[in-house]
């Protein structure tokens, strides 16, 4: 009872299993998709200015390094209250649902570089190439949950000004980290950017919040019962 206690100051229990349901639900859509269409005709949208962009191997560094600054906005996000944590949450679901249909019905692919030589950078991108395919590029998940991550606490006083600024920063990094390293291209940025903004909007303007809140409201309840513990957080 006292470590539940101790994670609910880190993460409120109404966040506990959306939020786990997000992260399965990203992995579903990302390897679902490259299990249904892996074979099928996937479409280069490089265009001469992608072709232009320097292959900096070291930038896999924020590539990887991104991960973590996930983590922390998630749960930031998800800490904002109930009805914060469920607009971002069915955004970020909403995005996931429109990235599988992008990644089943209009499947992309890219030209990535032939790696010379041993330095840690670029044994880094060896690693990185051989344990990701290029495919289910457009939109850019890495991007689409970058931008996420900032603007889930974009004008939120609750979190430090100077943070803010950094997550905007961070996510703008990733942007450009998914470019040289040669993972995406522009359009599959800009389209991960673009999915955010909208799906965060249409989960402030739209029935989709609330019917996601309850739902897991629902199932959180229901799990919880036996302990007599109550779901906490603001409305």
């Amino acid at each position: 009872m006292k470590l539940i206690k101790r994670l609910t100051r880190v993460l409120p229990l109404y966040g506990w299993i959306p939020l786990a349901a997000a992260f399965a639900w990203n992995m579903l859509v990302y390897s679902g998709a490259k299990v249904i269409a892996g074979g099928w005709h996937h479409y280069n949208i490089e265009t001469e200015i992608d072709r232009m962009i320097p292959f900096l191997p070291w930038t896999v560094s924020i590539y990887f390094g991104c991960y973590i600054f996930w983590i922390v906005n998630y749960i930031l996000c998800v800490r904002q209250g109930r009805k914060e944590a469920y607009r971002f949450l069915s955004a970020d679901f909403l995005a996931k649902c429109i990235c599988l249909l992008f990644f089943l019905f209009f499947p992309t692919t890219n030209t990535r570089p032939q790696i010379t030589g041993d330095g840690f950078w670029n044994q880094a991108m060896r690693f990185l190439y051989w344990i990701d395919a290029p495919d289910n590029l457009f939109p850019s998940i890495h991007c689409l949950v970058s931008w996420l991550s900032y603007i889930g606490i974009r004008g939120r006083k609750t979190v430090p000004y100077w943070y803010r600024g950094f997550s905007c920063v961070a996510a703008i990094s990733v942007f450009i980290s998914t470019v040289t390293t040669k993972q995406h291209v522009i359009a599959d940025v800009a389209a991960g950017i673009l999915l955010a903004e909208g799906c965060y909007f249409a989960a402030a303007h739209t029935a989709l919040s609330a019917q996601y809140g309850k739902f897991f409201d629902r199932i959180t309840g229901r799990i919880l019962q036996r302990t007599g513990w109550e779901v906490s957080g603001e409305e």
